[in-house]
């Protein structure tokens, strides 16, 4: 797990002009790797690099150069992440085609594969990763990143060069090498009020954007990035026609998952691996199995000293019940708010999710005892863990209602009063799937964002998003079809944003076991009635888990990292809400007396605003940081002393 970035320009005089603000631009992501540093040029290609070292850590150094035999130094590589079957990749290299390599890492397998497989060879990567190759003979770069986008790569093009980061900050430093203008991207925006998240391959500035999950690229010096997708996940559901093919389906699961778990606690003898553990199967599940590979395994719990806003004594009884040391962190109101501002400088775009807070806080305190720590996120979306997934089967009856009839039915629902109990209901079922469906956050509708969002656009909307995802599922069953569009957007916009920016930025490495190419393969073929049986989510896999996690979590409702927003912004938050928004610079963005409308609509107790709320107050500190230059965080020095 490190920081990269890399520079490719047209010419070698550039490149060399070059080296030093690549090395200053490093300095942003320095808590991304801070146990390595080092600057590296050739020709027209200069790379960055941070490293917090896994396996090898004496020789794996990075930028790394490898080679065949007749040509040693032709390649070399910035990547960011771990591969999980690099072991069996390197011993697949070494007998099929005589690969040679000088070191125990997993980088010297991706480059490898490379040169013997070309651009194929990415498909055969087992992990998380983004990465930069340069071909020194071919004068060209490609580089990929993983599958369902757990590693993120940004990048910038101006006249002449282009520019690959893990941080956007550190491409925002070098704007002016690359010749890009920063300005404030408004349809980004735009999506960002309606979904919490900047979706991919959008940021909130127009000079930037993402490298796409499961996407691999090819790029010559003084030339275009050219993109392929390489991941196209299918749900090919398969029948279960008798309980011995139940049984079998349950086993396939444990197996796959157990042998996840066992690739993703690799590390060198002296690297510690936790886990994080709240009070749901999908965490449990993850430190359970990990037990079975160190049985000093520490675990850790967030939590709020507030009655249905914490697990932590369910994770505590988990904790116990696996036999696991257990760390727990409870988080304030007044801690939320002083910390907030520096998450989100190191967010680098503005993510609405409030769960994201409580796990900044467990995550220094876990890099306080271990290194790496392995997480749930992904099993809702494999394993069908929503329980807006039950939607269509509770809106099925509006199926069989004549499309003119439920287009009334819709426009009666308007004229209910916001609040009233069956709005929702009647407005969401008389719409079809693709116009009602745009990922598990739903936040501002298109009539509460006109009043809010002075440079509200018509004809921008969430279809934008989902539009492309829908197309490709369109004979798929709903739920599958759900589930295809969070993999593509709430997924990789949210949940792993925030997952990979808010542990890394305490210098922690977070692994998450289910998002994994083997399990998906698994997961895939699960059929509805096991994904939604007997009034759960995931029975197939909690079916799977059965005789593996402690019984009191099995069929418990999901918390997460559940965070008491609603309240605090009636209560305790409320003057600091307040303040936020009458210091922020974005009147020619907002209109901020609606916004401090809706905050003293959701005070006065009328009706719940704060998750409205905290996005645009997220985005005015957003604003404040990088737009106005006005609030600047002070950043703290990463754990270890970095080599700069």
């Amino acid at each position: 797990m490190c920081g990269l970035l890399g520079l490719i320009c047209s010419t070698e005089a550039d490149a060399a002009s070059a080296r030093d603000a690549v090395d200053a631009a490093m300095r942003c992501q320095r808590h991304r790797g801070p146990d390595e540093h080092d600057t590296w040029a050739d020709a027209e290609v200069v790379y960055g690099f941070n490293r917090l070292a896994f396996i090898d850590v004496d020789h794996a150094h990075q930028p790394l150069v490898w080679g065949p035999p007749e040509a040693p130094e032709r390649y070399t590589l910035n990547f960011n992440g771990e591969i999980y079957n690099y072991k069996e990749l390197r011993d697949e290299l070494a007998a099929g085609h005589g690969a040679k390599f000088a070191t125990e890492g997993d980088g010297e397998a991706i480059v490898a594969a490379y040169h013997y497989l070309g651009d194929e060879a990415v498909k055969k990567l087992r992990g998380m990763f983004a990465f930069l190759i340069w071909d020194s003979q071919e004068k060209v770069v490609f580089g990929a990143r993983d599958p369902f986008g757990i590693k993120p790569l940004f990048y910038s093009a101006g006249p002449g060069k282009v520019a690959f980061s893990s941080e956007k900050k550190s491409l925002l430093e070098l704007s002016s090498v690359l010749g890009v203008q920063d300005e404030l991207d408004k349809t980004a925006l735009q999506h960002y009020l309606v979904l919490q998240y900047v979706p991919e391959p959008e940021s909130m500035h127009t000079g930037i954007r993402r490298v796409e999950s499961g996407t691999s690229f090819r790029v010559v010096p003084g030339g275009d990035v050219e993109f392929t997708r390489y991941f196209h996940p299918t749900f090919n559901a398969k029948p279960v026609n008798s309980q011995a093919e139940a049984d079998e389906l349950y086993e396939r699961i444990a197996d796959v998952m157990r042998d996840s778990v066992g690739k993703h606690m690799i590390s060198d003898p002296d690297v510690t691996v936790g886990a994080f553990l709240s009070g749901g199967i999908d965490s449990t599940a993850t430190a359970t199995l990990a037990k079975e590979h160190n049985p000093n395994l520490i675990a850790f719990t967030t939590g709020f000293e507030r009655e249905g806003y914490s697990e932590v004594d369910v994770a505590a009884e988990s904790a116990a019940a696996i036999g696991v040391k257990h760390v727990v962190r409870t988080v304030s109101a007044d801690e939320m708010m002083e910390a907030l501002p520096l998450i989100v400088w190191y967010l680098d775009d503005p993510v609405a999710d409030p769960a994201l807070v409580p796990l900044w806080f467990i995550a220094r305190e876990a890099r306080k005892h271990v290194k790496a720590v392995l997480s749930g996120e992904g099993a809702d979306e494999l394993f069908c863990g929503y329980t807006i997934y039950n939607e269509p089967i509770s809106l099925a009856p509006f199926e069989k209602i004549p499309g003119g009839m439920r287009k009334i039915i819709g426009k009666v629902s308007t004229k209910i009063p916001e609040g009233t109990r069956g709005k929702d209901l009647l407005r969401r079922g008389a719409l079809p799937l693709e116009d009602r469906y745009y990922g598990n956050a739903r936040n501002f509708r298109d009539d509460q964002l006109r009043k809010v969002l002075r440079t509200y656009e018509d004809g921008i909307g969430f279809k934008d998003v989902t539009a492309p995802w829908y197309k490709i599922s369109e004979n798929w069953d709903p739920v599958a079809r759900m589930q295809h569009v969070d993999l593509y957007t709430w997924l990789r916009g949210d949940i792993l944003v925030k997952a990979d920016k808010v542990t890394m930025a305490n210098s922690l490495e977070l692994r998450v076991p289910f998002l994994d190419a083997e399990v998906f393969k698994v997961a895939s073929t699960i059929p509805l009635d096991q994904k939604l049986a007997h009034g759960t989510t995931k029975y197939a896999l909690r079916q799977a888990l059965a005789k593996i996690i402690p019984g009191h979590v099995l069929n418990r409702r999901k918390l997460g990292f559940p965070v008491p927003i609603r309240l605090w912004l009636r209560n305790e938050m409320y003057d600091w809400a307040k303040g936020i928004i009458s210091d922020s610079q974005t009147d020619a963005l907002l209109d901020k007396k609606a916004v401090l409308a809706l905050l003293e609509e959701h005070k006065a107790g009328q009706l719940d605003r704060s998750r409205q709320l905290w996005a645009l107050l997220v985005f005015m500190l957003w604003h404040g940081i990088f737009v106005e230059n006005r609030i600047k965080p002070e950043v703290p020095e990463p754990v270890y002393p970095v080599k700069l």
